[in-house]
C-alpha cells in the first residue's frame, strides 16, 4: 500500500525535488555560471525520491566556489541527523548557518537542477538505507531577537525546544511553551503547523496562533516577507506542502504570562508526553507514523488489530502507542517500511480503514 510511486514532480515543499520547470523559473546568482546536472527524479506520495547524481566531486567543487572551501561534504551518513537514527549517506551535505546561506545554496541547486532535500531536526522522516542521491541542506539558521510589542523573531533552524521556548519563557512571554518536548525547528514547525493538546486536553493548540509573519525564499527565487494567512494553515498542513517556498525566519507575537504558570504547563505537558511517547535517547522514532483517521485514532486501529509490540528486524510498533514505530537499535529503513505496510494491510483487511503515512520517506525505497 505504501508508497504510491507516482506523483507530480512539481509538488515540492521545503523538502524539495528540483525539476526542469522549477530550474527554468529561478533567477541564477548574479554573474553565476549556468550548469545543468541532469538527473532522473520520481516523486513519491508522502515521499521524496532522488535520482542518480553524477560527477559529485565536480558539483562539490563548483558549489564551494560560491560557498567557500570545505563547506560541502561528500558521502555523509544521515542517520545521526534524524530522530529515527536511520538512513544511508547523502551524496553531498551542506550546513546552512544563515538565511544568506540558504538562499545561495538553494538558488544554486535550483538553477543547476540538483535534487535537494532540506533537513531540519530530522523528525517525521524516514531516510532510505541507500541514503539520498543528491544534496542535503541542513538548516542551522540561528538567531533569536526580541522585538517591541511582545514579539520575537527566530531563524528557521532554531530548535523550538529547548532553545526558543526557554528563551521566551525566561522573558515571561507565553504561547510557545505549550509545544515543549516536541522535536522541531522553527521552519519545520511552520511546515507541519506544530500542535499539541491544550492544558485541559479538550482542544488542540496550533503554532499558527502565535505566528505573525515570516521571511521566506519563494519557489520563484525571491525573498519575501509574508503574513500568517499566506501559509493557509490546517491540521498537519501549511502551503509549504504544495509550494517550494523555504522559511528563513519567523516572527511570533506572544502574550505576557506568569513564569510559574508557564513552567507548570510545561511540566504537565512533558509528563503527558513521557507516558505516551518513547524516550528518543533510548528508543529513536519519528513520531506518529500515520495521519489521524477521522473519528478514531490510527494508533487505536493498529492496537485493535493486535499489532502493538510487533517486531520486524530491529523495528517495533511501540508498546505504549501503536502509531509510533521505534528503533530497537540497528533498525533499517526496510524494517520500518515493512512494519508500516503490515499495519496498513492489516487495518484495511480488519476494519476497512485506510492508513495514510504522516512521515516523509526520503530517498529510494
Amino acid at each position: 500500500p505504501i508508497p504510491n510511486r507516482r506523483g507530480n514532480p512539481r509538488r515540492r515543499g521545503p523538502y524539495s525535488i528540483v525539476d526542469e520547470a522549477s530550474r527554468a523559473r529561478i533567477v541564477p546568482p548574479t554573474g553565476g555560471p549556468r550548469r545543468e546536472y541532469r538527473v532522473s527524479t520520481d516523486t513519491l506520495s508522502s515521499s521524496i525520491c532522488s535520482g542518480m547524481l553524477k560527477d559529485t566531486a565536480r558539483i562539490k567543487h563548483e558549489l564551494e566556489a560560491y560557498l567557500g572551501p570545505g563547506r560541502v561534504r561528500e558521502a555523509v551518513p544521515l542517520a545521526p541527523f534524524t530522530t529515527f537514527q536511520i538512513g544511508g549517506p547523502a551524496d553531498l551535505f551542506f550546513r546552512a548557518t544563515s538565511g544568506k546561506d540558504l538562499v545561495l545554496i538553494l538558488g544554486l541547486a535550483r538553477e543547476w537542477a540538483i535534487p535537494t532535500f532540506l533537513l531540519g531536526q530530522g523528525a517525521n522522516i524516514l531516510v532510505s538505507d541507500a541514503g539520498f542521491r543528491g544534496l542535503v541542506v541542513r538548516s542551522e539558521v540561528g538567531g533569536i531577537a526580541f522585538l517591541e510589542e511582545n514579539r520575537v523573531r527566530a531563524g528557521s533552524g532554531v530548535r523550538v525546544f529547548p532553545q526558543l521556548i526557554q528563551a521566551t519563557v525566561d522573558r515571561g512571554l507565553g504561547g510557545l511553551h505549550h509545544f515543549v518536548g516536541i522535536p522541531s525547528t522553527v521552519g519545520g514547525a511552520l511546515w507541519q503547523n506544530l500542535h499539541f493538546l491544550s492544558p485541559d486536553r479538550d482542544r488542540t493548540l496550533f503554532i499558527e496562533d502565535s505566528v505573525e509573519s515570516a521571511e521566506i525564499f519563494t519557489e520563484e527565487g525571491r525573498e519575501a516577507e509574508v503574513g500568517r494567512d499566506y501559509f493557509q494553515f490546517g491540521y498537519d498542513y501549511s502551503i509549504l506542502h504544495d509550494r517550494g517556498d523555504v522559511v528563513l525566519s519567523v516572527t511570533f507575537r506572544l502574550e505576557p504570562q506568569q513564569k510559574a504558570d508557564m513552567k507548570r504547563v510545561m511540566q504537565e505537558n512533558l509528563s503527558w508526553r513521557r507516558a505516551r511517547h518513547p524516550d528518543l535517547r533510548r528508543l529513536p522514532s519519528a513520531g506518529s507514523v500515520f495521519k489521524k483517521v477521522e473519528g478514531v485514532g490510527a494508533g487505536r486501529l493498529i492496537d485493535e488489530c493486535g499489532l502493538k509490540g510487533r517486531v520486524v528486524g530491529r523495528a517495533q510498533i511501540f508498546e505504549e502507542h501503536a502509531n509510533i514505530i521505534v528503533n530497537l537499535g540497528g533498525a533499517s529503513a526496510r524494517d520500518v517500511l515493512d512494519l508500516m505496510e503490515l499495519a496498513q494491510s492489516t487495518v484495511l483487511k480488519e476494519t476497512g480503514q485506510i492508513l495514510t503515512p504522516e512521515i516523509t520517506l526520503v530517498g529510494e525505497f
